[in-house]
C-alpha cells in the first residue's frame, strides 16, 4: 500500500470505524533516520495504528521501532511480503523469507526495546520455495524469536518475473495453506490477508484464523469500513456512520490541515471511493480528480460541489 495508506487515509477510515486497527504504508528505515520528513506523523485519532517497518539492518530497526513506540503507536509490523523490485534491492520485503534467520534477529532486535507488539507480514512463499515446509520452517525460526502474531498473504511471491501488481493477481490463493498453519500453531495469533472483497468473506475465515487484513479493496470501496464495528468485531452498540457523516467528518479535517499549509488534494485523493456502487459515483470520482489538484476552493467546498448529485436525492 506504498503511497496510499498515508496519516490523511487513516483518518479517513478512522472516521468509519472505531475498532479497527490501521497499517501505516511501509516506511523504510532509512526514511525515518535519515529523511528530511518526518515519516512517523500521524494523528492520535487513527488509534490503533500500527507502523509496517520496511528494513534487515536489526540495529536500525530497533531504532526505528522505540521511536516509534515513543511517538504513540499501537505496533510495530516487518514487513517480509513486498515482492517490488526496489524492496529488494534494499534488502527488505519479501526477499527477506529466505533468510529468516535474519528476520529472527529482526524481531529479537526491536523486542528488546519495545513493549509494543512487534508482528510481522509475509507471503507463504517465494519464487521456488514455496513448499508447506518452508512456510513452517520460516514461521517456527521467527516464532522462537518472540514474535506470536503473523500476517500471510496467501499467494507466493514471484521475485522476478512478476511485478508487483502482477504478484497481487497471478500467483493463486491458498487460504488453505494458512489455516493449516493456525491448526499447527494454535498458540500464535494468525491474520489472513490477500483477495478478500467483502465482510461476508471476513466472517467465514474467522472461523479458522483470528483476523483478516483486507487493502486495497477497501481502498477502493471504502465504505465497507462502515460495517466493520458490526459485522467484524459485533459491536451493536456503535452507530453506523452515513456517509453524509463521513463527509463532514473529513471536511473539518481538510478545512484544519489546509489552515496549516496543506493541500486539500492530500486527503480527496483517497475519498473517490466513497460512493462506489451507487449511481452517480462516476460524478463523484470525476469531480473530484478533475478539481481536486487544480481548484484553488477550499477542499470543504470542493467535497461539498462533489457530492451534490447525492445531497439531491438523499441518498446516504
Amino acid at each position: 500500500m506504498l503511497d496510499w495508506t498515508d496519516r490523511h487515509c487513516r483518518y479517513f477510515y478512522r472516521t468509519m470505524s472505531k475498532h479497527a486497527v490501521l497499517y501505516t504504508e511501509m516506511v523504510t528505515t532509512g526514511a525515518i533516520i535519515f529523511g528530511k520528513g518526518d515519516y512517523l506523523q500521524f494523528n492520535d485519532a487513527e488509534q490503533p495504528v500500527a507502523l509496517q517497518l520496511g528494513g534487515s539492518d536489526p540495529e536500525a530497526l530497533a531504532k526505528c521501532a522505540k521511536l516509534a513506540e515513543e511517538r504513540g503507536y499501537d505496533e510495530i509490523n516487518l514487513n517480509v511480503g513486498c515482492p517490488s523490485d526496489r524492496v529488494q534491492n534494499g534488502m527488505f520485503g519479501a526477499c527477506l523469507m529466505a533468510n529468516p534467520e535474519l528476520v529472527a534477529e529482526c524481531v529479537r532486535a526491536m523486542k528488546a526495546v519495545v513493549e509494543i507488539p512487534v508482528t510481522i507480514k509475509s507471503r507463504i512463499g517465494i519464487d521456488e520455495q514455496d513448499s508447506f515446509e518452508f512456510l513452517q520452517t520460516f514461521i517456527e525460526t521467527v516464532k522462537d524469536a518472540g514474535c506470536d502474531t503473523f500476517i500471510i498473504h496467501a499467494r507466493k511471491a514471484w521475485l522476478t518475473g512478476l511485478s508487483p501488481k502482477e504478484n497481487r493477481d497471478i500467483p493463486p490463493l491458498d487460504y488453505e495453506r494458512v489455516y493449516k498453519i493456525k491448526k499447527m500453531y494454535p498458540e500464535l495469533e494468525i491474520i489472513i490477508n490477500g483477495g478478500i472483497k467483502t465482510l461476508e468473506e471476513c466472517t467465514e475465515h474467522l472461523k479458522h484464523v483470528d483476523g483478516v487484513m483486507m487493502g486495497r479493496e477497501i481502498y477502493h470501496n471504502p465504505y465497507l469500513m462502515a460495517d466493520v464495528d458490526q459485522v467484524v468485531y459485533l459491536d451493536n452498540e456503535s452507530a453506523k456512520p452515513s456517509r453524509t457523516e463521513v463527509l463532514s467528518h473529513v471536511s473539518d479535517y481538510i478545512t484544519g490541515y489546509e489552515a496549516g499549509g496543506g493541500r486539500a488534494w492530500h486527503v480527496l485523493r483517497h475519498m473517490m471511493g466513497l460512493f462506489q456502487g451507487l449511481p452517480g459515483a462516476k460524478i463523484f470520482r470525476r469531480y473530484l480528480s478533475e478539481n481536486g489538484v487544480k481548484s484553488d476552493k477550499p477542499g470543504k467546498e470542493l467535497l461539498h460541489e462533489a457530492s451534490s448529485y447525492f445531497r439531491q436525492r438523499e441518498i446516504d
